[in-house]
């Protein structure tokens, strides 16, 4: 939810309370919402699988072929290796008999971050109602898209709708970790999924209103930088504290942090960043960024420069990295025989992240510093701007949402499409779900909330997403 940071102004009134699905609808939506947020998905404790089965026995109830409903368990680890924990995909296959066009895929996450009872003013893992909102954790990340995916689905069985081509739903365990499940999805299941032509994934995207309900903007997510990490390593003879040297090994890496932290990276634009920085060409309420961003449009790097350094547009411009973790030294009265820094780079798309190891390296031009990669990760491809899912997109916003901006984004975050969109399945952010900026944008932090109305019409923007890209 990244561009619903912007701070545009809009002088549009809208409803944004209105709720567009039956009463009956919005309690089994409530019914479900509240049984997910209080089984607590975190890493250790061992609940996906039980959300998993809860959801699978729900398909089914709805009217969906057992067959068609399949819990996948598999097991997840922390990055050292310390935790292991037994989680669970869910896969679930609306088909359509005779259909000639590709299935497609609904994403999203059953899981969620830690959160501590101490630290909120609710339960984080109890839901509740109160002044127009639901609190817990995973009310915005991301269990709303969990059950207004499955609401949806539900309530056009059971109104007789058939889709024309199959719709598998699938939601992975391990998204906030170690991303295991999205990486089986898109090579050892993605056969049982038909090969979809397209994923739509309710964990990316975004609308948002200011806080006294004008539009902000809707944002469709076609992109995400690659998550990549690297290690500088020095490593030195050492020796007596009282013996201070000239080559000192956290002396050398400081001075490499050094250089990482005045470097930039050279901007780019691609199809995405390219259309979402038109229009805030439009909608930034700043002339002197305005001006700024299409200075940059139109060929100007140094500009790019000064759209970067603004706190709503910083990881946008450009591949960027920065040192996340720091150790050196091995006693207090000796000179350090090893420093390390751990560097985080979240890179343009289609950007290899060897070529950034390269270019750090460069960068650090000192052959005492070593910088390796920290992981395997091969560089996250960006989704065309397709015109089917952006028009789908668009009814379903100006449906529920009149006069609400609409944009397409490239994320600074790495979600469950990246290995999709490695495997050649395009994948769009189109959560449908609305909050009030700033004050809602909690995920992940304290009294994480999402209004009331918003999950009702999270329920009917997927109906329409639906309707529209596989009822036709």
């Amino acid at each position: 939810m990244k561009a619903m940071l912007l701070a545009a102004t809009a002088t549009i009134a809208t409803n944004a309370t209105a709720a567009p699905i039956s009463p009956a609808r919005h309690d089994a939506t409530k019914v479900m919402f509240e049984h997910i947020i209080n089984t607590p998905t975190v890493l250790g404790r061992g609940k996906v699988p039980e959300m998993a089965n809860y959801l699978a026995g729900e398909f089914r109830k709805a009217g969906f072929a057992d067959a068609d409903v399949k819990v996948l368990p598999y097991a997840t680890t922390n990055a050292d290796g310390t935790q292991k924990d037994n989680t669970a995909a869910l896969m679930v296959t609306w088909r359509a008999p005779g259909a000639k066009a590709k299935p497609i895929l609904l994403m999203g996450h059953m899981d969620v971050v830690e959160a501590k009872r101490e630290d909120s003013t609710t339960d984080p893992f109890v839901l509740t109602e109160k002044d127009g909102y639901y609190y817990g954790r995973g009310t915005t990340d991301m269990k709303e898209g969990i059950t207004s995916i499955a609401q949806a689905m539900f309530d056009l069985k059971a109104s007789g709708w058939k889709p024309k081509r199959d719709i598998v739903v699938f939601f992975t365990g391990d998204e906030e970790t170690n991303g295991i499940g999205a990486n089986k999805g898109a090579t050892e299941w993605l056969a049982a999924m038909g090969s979809p032509e397209f994923g739509l994934n309710a964990d990316g995207g975004g609308i948002g209103y200011t806080m006294d309900d004008k539009p902000l903007g809707a944002s469709l997510q076609t992109a995400e930088k690659t998550f990549a990490g690297y290690t500088f390593t020095v490593r030195n003879r050492g020796g007596h504290s009282s013996k201070p040297r000239k080559d000192n090994a956290i002396y050398q890496l400081a001075h490499a942090l050094d250089k990482l932290e005045a470097y930039r990276f050279a901007p780019t634009l691609n199809e995405t960043s390219r259309a979402y920085f038109t229009a805030m060409t439009k909608i930034d309420p700043r002339p002197d960024m305005r001006a700024s961003i299409g200075k940059w449009l139109a060929g100007d790097d140094a500009a790019a420069d000064v759209v970067e350094a603004d706190d709503t547009y910083v990881g946008l411009t450009r591949t960027r990295c920065v040192p996340t973790r720091l150790f050196g030294g091995h006693a207090d009265n000796a000179l350090p025989q090893l420093a390390t820094a751990m560097v985080n780079c979240r890179i343009i798309p289609g950007v290899d992240p060897n070529a950034v190891q390269a270019e750090l390296s460069k960068l650090v031009a000192d052959p005492g510093v070593v910088v390796t990669r920290n992981d395997d990760y091969v560089a996250s491809l960006a989704s065309p701007l397709r015109p089917d899912v952006t028009a789908a997109y668009t009814k379903a916003v100006t449906t529920l949402h009149p006069g609400m901006p609409i944009f397409p984004e490239m994320s600074t975050g790495a979600s469950d499409a990246r290995p999709f969109r490695v495997a050649g399945v395009p994948v769009y952010g189109v959560a449908g779900a609305w909050v009030r900026v700033p004050a809602d944008l909690r995920a992940h932090g304290k009294d994480e909330r999402l209004p009331v109305a918003a999950l009702d019409d999270s329920v009917a923007h997927w109906k329409i997403m639906m309707t529209e890209l596989a009822g036709k």
